[in-house]
């Protein structure tokens, strides 16, 4: 009927013409009118600022039929009668994953049997929105091979969810709606819950939507973490983490913004202070870092302002004119009155690291009271951008992303590079420990395991389809290890602890040091939007 002119009459269920609301109301035939056909909706989207009617009011509307973007709605409204006041409409009961498309309920109110987790928080801050599914969800290539069930699992996961809105069209809604009581008091983590969802169930920007009618309980039931307890003292800690583009400008408060990273001084303090907070709290011995900027090893460089900021005992290693001609590198960082970098470090520059790429960077380390050694590798595979992807490189439709073949080069090459314990004087083995961009059954990573490396964090055969314990990242809404902790077979029985610290995947976007939010900054959390990997090994 798009185009034609109709007069409807209904209830106004909810109401969206306040400033920086929808410009409308939402209007629903009374309960004991409705045609009885359970394939169509019983309500419209009324697209008009009058100021007339408030909820619970009969009213009587003319206007054209139009389909904004996939909402169905009236327009170019020509009169709008109140006619006395009217029950609202019962909400219908629903539930999530959907059985079929829930077109059938477009403009109604529903209610949620069940209680939805938050699956993704991104644009909490932005829009006002959580996306919320039945539970958790795992990437696919975290539990199934590459393939093309893996990428439909991926697809329905997308389709399979609803949008917790704020009843309002405007961006960076201060304050944040959700939680209830302010994010300065609370936050809302990825795995969270929400119950008591009651509202009309909307469709705009491509996805369903639950605008709520009543303030919605939110369930604590993924708490924060704190960081892993102290470590054996004849331990040794080793700790990865990406930084997220750890950009320090001029490295005197200068040349910002940068090209990635901080765009302030004040936003590159409020990094490093956060980056600091994480990466001390566990008290680790060792840091293998990703995403360091790739400005040398001078006094202003952005390697040696973090040792300074993490303390005196810290020291960083160095690979001069080896570090290839990416923005960012990897780097390796160590508590010199704990640990002795034992002989040179080495960069691997050659094949697909050899140009374009991010050289993995080796040391051997050792307590600074003792003989035995490890080799600690720190490796960035080629992110899943497919920025410039052609040929095998593009997105193959199996669950891996683009530059998947590239991927698995880089592992196989890694692999041959790294499997030369025996010739290391007192070596009990090598640990592979950083940002692979690959999902647990993915080829990078089976690459690696066939050469001998085994997961320390991750058990791979204990992740399912709706549970993983041990997770990295979070990619629309879906979680997965990015970050791997790989021993050699002769390192395996020295590992007494593994770990990823759930400290920053699950956090809204908002904490993280590129906001003003007062809550912004506050402890490590979200100082990055990956996960560390924690591994103990008895040296």
């Amino acid at each position: 009927m798009a185009g034609a002119t109709v007069t409807v009459e209904g209830i106004l269920t909810q109401d969206s013409r306040a400033k920086g609301g929808f410009g409308g109301f939402y209007l629903q035939q009374a309960d004991h009118q409705t045609d009885g056909n359970p394939a169509t909706s019983e309500a419209l989207f009324i697209y008009t600022d009058r100021e007339i009617a408030d909820v619970g009011m009969r009213v009587r509307v003319t206007g054209k039929v139009k389909e904004y973007h996939g909402l169905t709605e009236l327009v170019s409204v020509r009169s709008i009668q109140t006619c006395g006041r009217g029950p609202l409409p019962a909400p219908i009961p629903i539930t999530l994953p959907w059985t079929v498309d829930p077109e059938h309920l477009e403009n109604m109110r529903v209610t949620f049997r069940q209680p939805l987790t938050v699956v993704d928080n991104y644009n909490l801050a932005r829009y006002g929105e959580l996306a919320m599914a039945a539970s958790d969800q795992v990437q696919p290539t975290e539990y199934l091979p590459p393939g093309k069930e893996a990428h439909r699992a991926f697809t329905r996961n997308g389709a399979n969810r609803v949008l917790l809105d704020d009843n309002r069209s405007r961006r960076d809604p201060r304050p944040v709606p959700w939680p209830p009581g302010g994010l300065s008091s609370a936050t809302v983590r990825a795995g969270d819950q929400i119950k008591g969802l009651v509202g009309v169930l909307d469709f705009r920007f491509d996805a369903w939507r639950l605008q709520p009618s009543q303030e919605p309980a939110f369930l604590a039931t993924n708490p924060r973490e704190t960081a892993p307890g102290p470590r054996h003292e004849a331990s040794v800690r080793i700790m990865a983490l990406n930084l997220g583009n750890f950009f320090n400008g001029d490295g005197r408060g200068g040349e910002f913004p940068t090209s990635r990273g901080a765009g302030t001084p004040a936003e590159f303090r409020r990094q490093q202070q956060q980056l600091v907070n994480t990466l001390l709290a566990p008290d680790p011995d060792i840091l293998a870092l990703t995403e360091l900027e790739n400005d040398g090893y001078g006094p202003a460089s952005s390697i040696a302002e973090l040792a300074e900021a993490l303390g005196g005992t810290w020291r960083f290693v160095s690979t001069p004119n080896q570090d290839g001609d990416d923005e960012i590198r990897t780097g390796l960082l160590y508590r010199s009155d704990r640990i002795s970098a034992v002989g040179p470090p080495e960069r691997l520059a050659k094949g697909p690291f050899e140009s374009g790429g991010r050289p993995p960077l080796s040391q051997d380390f050792g307590r600074t009271d003792g003989d035995a050694t490890v080799r600690v590798i720190v490796p960035h595979l080629k992110s899943k951008s497919c920025r410039g992807a052609r040929g095998d490189d593009q997105d193959q439709a199996d669950g891996q992303g683009c530059y998947a073949s590239r991927r698995t080069n880089e592992a196989k090459t890694l692999a041959a590079w790294s499997g030369s314990d025996i010739r290391r004087h007192h070596s009990v083995g090598t640990l592979i420990i950083g940002d692979l961009n690959s999902y647990a059954r993915e080829h990078p990573i089976a690459a690696l395991e066939q050469a001998g490396f085994t997961s320390m964090v991750h058990d791979f055969h204990a992740c399912t389809e709706k549970t993983c314990g041990h997770y990295t990242y979070r990619y629309r809404g879906q979680k997965g290890s990015l970050d791997f902790a790989l021993a050699s077979e002769t390192l395996k029985p020295r590992v007494s602890g593994a770990w990823s610290w759930l400290v920053n995947a699950d956090e809204p976007r908002v904490l993280d040091y590129r906001s003003d939010h007062p809550a912004s900054g506050r402890g490590p959390w979200r100082s990055s939007d990956h996960n560390p990997v924690i591994v103990d090994l008895k040296l």
